[in-house]
């Protein structure tokens, strides 16, 4: 006979694991369809995970694959957090990386220098 596997809801485990800061949003990931369950787009908040089951989902411009590791019975500090899950989300390729613009550099509004010399470049390219 087989044992009972344990479960927890699919969005619980990702406010315990820490994914989503509050239950609300990872809620709301869960039934928009942002989130995979063992490859499979699951709509239901109430959809039941266990050890072993594979996640895919967007947190902010990253795409996270994680492997269920452990169900958690409460939102502990981050580093319990860490124990309740196997991170296999692929490392980001450096080609992918896009440097900031080199002439804005944050410093807000163009100086009257700086209009003027964009203004002379332009200028060139006219002639």
């Amino acid at each position: 006979m087989q044992e009972k596997r344990e479960t927890i809801r699919l969005d619980k485990w990702l406010w315990f694991a820490r994914f989503f800061k509050t239950r609300a949003l990872a809620t709301k990931a869960v039934t928009n369809g942002h989130v995979r369950l063992n490859t499979v787009k699951t709509t239901k908040k109430s959809t039941l995970i266990g050890q072993g089951d594979v996640l895919t989902f967007r947190q902010a411009d990253d795409i996270r694959v994680v492997e269920v590791a452990g169900l958690g019975t409460r939102r502990g500090p981050a580093p319990e957090a860490q124990t309740l899950y196997i991170d296999n989300t692929p490392p980001k390729d450096v080609r992918d990386y896009v440097p900031p613009s080199p002439k804005f550099e944050g410093k807000g509004r163009p100086t009257k220098k700086d209009r003027r010399t964009g203004l002379l470049s332009r200028r060139d390219m006219l002639d």
